[in-house]
């Protein structure tokens, strides 16, 4: 019984191994490092990536040290104006409950139910309105995309006297808004910045997509709700997160649209603290503080929405 023949050993030849080397490169290379940029950044050490590194610690002190410095003047117990300290000297919380006793919780409570409610009625305004305007063509429609981006160049001191007197006595309905929370929240609940926004990302999307649906029988509530707005999740986390940042540093409208001194918010009430000779400048840091904390904590949780929006952006075309 002879023995099976074995094939022998194939050795790659010297174009093939080329060819293949040369893949094994090219697959390499399209393959990205870790932290690969458009600016050449990668992960191996060199005269380049100390500078870069130098140039991320510079500014991201930048950026942190007001942060810093305000956060060690609320924790210090004679926090100096002339001097900036990152560390705080005898750290006590003795500020934030003096802030408290002069009722910063109620003005932040004011505040938080003001850019909850605008939030929300800003972004179903503008999301209707943006879809309409990319999915519908109808007469007038440039006139109102301008109409829209005009609101963005009036300021507010402008308007302030006339939004006052109109707040006061609403037109038809007659009805007197000042010193309620829908007198700050109804002026804030179409933003031109937000229904441009995605009025673009709305025009991108493809219409053989609506086609599809539109064969399905879906009509345009279902429509926007199950097909436009998953698309545009992206402009939305930018519109949410910029449109809650714009609101709650709002200062001029809730000083206008308050009655009492009760119906201001935490922006408004940093000036009272300020001007308020029996507190310190480390209450109002405290004060400070507390102002800073929503903004931190929405843009921590819709940070990778608003990445990717400004990314989708700015590759559009």
């Amino acid at each position: 019984m002879s023995a099976p023949a074995l094939d022998p050993v194939r050795t790659p030849s010297s174009d093939e191994a080329v060819t293949s080397s040369g893949r094994t490169g090219e697959r390499a290379r399209a393959t990205p490092a870790r932290f690969d940029t458009a600016l050449g950044w990668n992960d191996r050490p060199g005269v380049s990536w100390v500078l870069r590194i130098l140039l991320c610690a510079l500014a991201l002190g930048i950026f942190a040290a007001p942060f810093l410095t305000i956060l060690s003047g609320a924790l210090s117990t004679h926090p100096s104006g002339s001097s900036l300290t990152f560390l705080p000297h005898d750290s006590t919380l003795l500020n934030f409950r003096v802030a408290g006793e002069r009722g910063i919780w109620d003005y932040f409570t004011n505040s938080l139910v003001i850019a909850g409610g605008g939030l929300l009625l800003q972004l179903v305004v503008c999301v209707l309105a943006a879809y309409a305007l990319a999915r519908h063509r109808f007469r007038g429609q440039a006139l109102i995309m301008t109409l829209f981006m005009l609101t963005m160049m009036l300021p507010e001191e402008v308007i302030a006297i006339p939004l006052s007197l109109v707040l006061g006595h609403v037109p038809v309905v007659g009805i007197d808004l000042k010193g309620t929370v829908w007198g700050v929240i109804l002026p804030l609940g179409a933003w031109g910045f937000s229904v441009m926004l995605l009025t673009e990302f709305m025009k991108d999307i493809p219409r053989e997509i609506e086609e599809a649906a539109r064969l399905d029988g879906v009509g345009e509530l279902r429509m926007l709700w199950q097909v436009v707005l998953p698309l545009c999740r992206p402009a939305l986390g930018v519109a949410g997160v910029l449109g809650f940042i714009m609101i709650w540093d709002q200062y001029l409208l809730p000083l206008i649209a308050a009655k009492d001194p009760t119906d201001y918010t935490v922006t408004v009430a940093l000036s009272i603290l300020r001007t308020d000779p029996e507190v310190g400048s480390g209450v109002v840091l405290a004060g400070a503080v507390i102002a800073l904390v929503p903004s931190l904590v929405v843009y921590l949780l819709l940070q990778r929405s608003l990445v990717a929006g400004i990314a989708a952006g700015a590759t559009k075309g």
